[in-house]
C-alpha cells in the first residue's frame, strides 16, 4: 500500500482582472448599449455620478481638524483616503471583505448579456387585447391566449394543434377538443394584422388575399385568379415557374401579371409589422469619418465618453469618518464607503480606456484603408484581416474583435459595419492581392444589370469574372452569393 506524500509544483496561470473583464464586456458594446450600462451602474453605485459641475474627483476637504498625524502631509496632492484606511481595514482577521459579500454565479469567461426592457406594447400583447373584444367563454379565452402565446416573431403558428391539445391539459389541466382548439385559432386569424395565426405562408397569403376580396369595394380589383395562383400552384409560384402556372391554370400572360402584382402587395411576416416585434433598422455610428480637402479626420461618438466623476458626497463621508479613524464601530460604513468608491474608479478607467481603444483601433483601420474613405470606391478596399490592425496598435485580436463587433462608423457614402471592412484577399490573373469584398462588389453589379427575365447562373457569372481576371470557382460565386443574401437565378426571374 502506497504512502500518502505531499508534493510541491510550480505552474504559470494567467487569470484576468475584474478590471480587465470590465473592459472587455465595454468595448463589444454599442453605443446606445453603454448609455444603458452607465445607467445601471450608477443605480448600482451611489458613488458613481454623471459629471455636472466643476468637482475634482478625489478632492479631499484638509481642514486643520483633519490631521490624524502631526507628521502627515495631508496637503500633498497625492493624497489618496483609500490608502490611509488600508491598514486600519485589515487590523482585523473578521474583515468582511467585498467579495463575501455579493453572489457571482458567472465564470470570468461567461458573457453577461441583459435583457433591455421596452415600454411599448408586444405583439401579443396586442393580439390579447383584440381576443377581450371577442364574446368568448372562459375555456375558449384560455385556449385564445395560449395560442397567442405560441406565436413566432413572424406571426406563424409552428406548434400542431395536437401539441396544444396536450400542453392545455397538462399544463392548466383543459381538457379541449381538436374542434375547440381550431374554432379558437379561426377567430385569431380574423385579427389584424391580417395573415397573422396561419400555420405556413401558403395559409397567411390566402387568409390576406380573402380578407381583400371580403373587403373589396372596387368592381375593377378582382382576388379570385391570385386565390386560386396561391391555393392550386403555390409549390410552381414559391419556385417561380411562372410559364408552367400560365400553362396549366390556361389564362394569359397578362393576367398572370396583374394577378402577380396583387400577390406581391402582401406581407409574408404579419408578425413582424406591429408591437415590439419591429425591429428598427435605425443605428448609431460610434465613428464619424470627415474628408477634409483630401486629409481624413475621425471623430469619435461623445456618448462613447461620458464624463463621469466619484460623488463628492461619497469623498467628504470619508473624510468625516477619517477624523475617528480610532471608532472601530465605523469599520462597517468604512468598508462600504471604501468599496463603492474603488469600484466607481475602476468603472470610470474603463471607460476612458474604452474611448482610447476605439479609438486608435478605428484610426488604424481608416489609415490602412484610406483610398476607399477617399473615393468611397468599393473595389478600393485593400484585404484587411483581424490581425493586421492588431499588428499596427499593438493590441490582441481578441480586442480588435471586440471592437468591430456591432460597431459602426458613418462616412460621406454612407454608414457601414465596421466588420465589412475585414475581407480575404484572394490574387487575380496580374499576381495583385483583392479583397473577396471587391469579387462581392462586382457580382452584385452583375446581377443589378442582368436581364431579368434571363437572370445569370453562377456559371455565367464565374465565366464573367474570368473574363475580368479573377480566377474563381463556380461553388465560391455560390457562398458569395448566398452572403450577399441573393437567390439563384432562378428565384431572380421575373417576367
Amino acid at each position: 500500500m502506497s504512502s500518502q506524500r505531499l508534493t510541491q509544483t510550480q505552474k504559470m496561470l494567467q487569470k484576468l482582472s475584474p478590471q480587465q473583464i470590465l473592459l472587455m464586456k465595454l468595448l463589444q458594446i454599442p453605443t446606445m448599449e453603454l448609455s444603458s450600462r452607465i445607467k445601471e451602474e450608477i443605480e448600482e453605485n451611489p458613488a458613481l455620478e454623471e459629471k455636472e459641475n466643476e468637482v475634482v474627483e478625489d478632492e479631499i476637504h484638509n481642514d486643520e481638524d483633519n490631521d490624524f498625524d502631526d507628521n502627515q502631509d495631508y496637503d500633498n496632492d497625492d493624497y489618496d483616503p483609500l490608502s490611509d484606511f488600508d491598514d486600519y481595514m485589515q487590523d482585523d482577521d473578521d474583515d468582511d471583505a467585498a467579495y463575501k459579500l455579493r453572489t457571482n454565479n458567472y465564470s470570468p469567461d461567461d458573457e453577461r448579456y441583459e435583457a433591455p426592457i421596452s415600454n411599448e406594447e408586444s405583439f401579443q400583447d396586442i393580439l390579447i387585447q383584440q381576443l377581450g373584444y371577442r364574446n368568448l367563454d372562459e375555456k375558449k379565452y384560455k385556449i385564445g391566449t395560449y395560442i397567442i402565446g405560441n406565436l413566432d416573431d413572424s406571426g406563424y403558428l409552428s406548434r400542431p394543434i395536437s401539441g396544444i391539445i396536450d400542453d392545455l391539459l397538462f399544463t392548466q389541466n383543459l381538457d379541449v377538443s381538436e374542434e375547440e382548439v381550431t374554432e379558437v385559432l379561426h377567430i385569431i386569424q380574423d385579427f389584424d394584422p391580417a395573415g397573422v395565426g396561419a400555420t405556413n405562408l401558403q395559409e397567411c397569403l390566402l387568409i390576406q388575399l380573402r380578407r381583400l376580396q371580403d373587403e373589396n369595394d372596387e368592381d375593377d380589383i378582382d382576388y379570385t385568379l391570385p386565390i386560386i395562383i396561391i391555393e392550386q400552384y403555390f409549390s410552381e409560384f414559391t419556385k417561380k415557374h411562372y410559364d408552367k402556372i400560365v400553362k396549366k391554370s390556361g389564362i394569359s400572360e397578362r393576367q398572370f401579371r396583374a394577378a402577380l402584382k396583387e400577390i406581391l402587395k402582401l406581407n409574408p411576416k404579419p408578425g413582424g409589422t406591429v408591437g415590439g416585434s419591429q425591429r428598427s433598422n435605425y443605428v448609431i455610428p460610434d465613428f464619424t469619418i470627415y474628408n477634409n480637402c483630401g486629409k481624413l479626420e475621425l471623430t469619435l461618438n461623445s456618448r462613447n465618453a461620458p464624463e463621469l466623476h466619484v460623488n463628492k458626497d461619497y469623498v467628504d463621508m470619508l473624510n468625516n469618518f477619517a477624523k475617528q479613524k480610532n471608532n472601530k464601530s465605523n469599520k462597517e460604513a468604512i468598508n462600504f464607503v471604501k468599496n463603492k468608491i474603488e469600484s466607481a474608479k475602476w468603472f470610470i478607467e474603463a471607460v476612458k480606456q474604452r474611448h482610447n481603444t476605439l479609438y486608435v483601433t478605428m484610426e488604424a483601420i481608416m489609415n490602412y484603408q484610406k483610398e476607399y474613405f477617399l473615393t468611397g470606391d468599393e473595389t478600393k478596399l485593400k484585404p484587411m484581416i483581424l490581425k493586421d490592425i492588431s499588428e499596427k496598435v499593438g493590441l490582441d485580436i481578441s480586442t480588435i474583435s471586440r471592437v468591430a463587433n456591432s460597431k459602426y462608423v458613418q462616412t460621406a457614402y454612407g454608414t457601414f459595419s465596421l466588420k465589412s471592412f475585414f475581407s480575404e484577399s484572394l490574387t487575380n490573373d496580374d499576381g495583385e492581392e483583392v479583397s473577396t469584398r471587391e469579387i462581392k462588389k462586382i457580382l452584385m453589379d452583375c446581377i443589378e444589370q442582368e436581364d431579368k427575365s434571363k437572370p445569370l447562373t453562377d456559371d455565367v457569372l464565374t465565366q464573367i469574372l474570368k473574363e475580368k481576371g479573377y480566377n474563381i470557382a463556380r461553388r465560391t460565386i455560390a457562398k458569395y452569393r448566398e452572403q450577399l443574401d441573393i437567390p439563384v437565378a432562378r428565384l431572380r426571374k421575373e417576367l
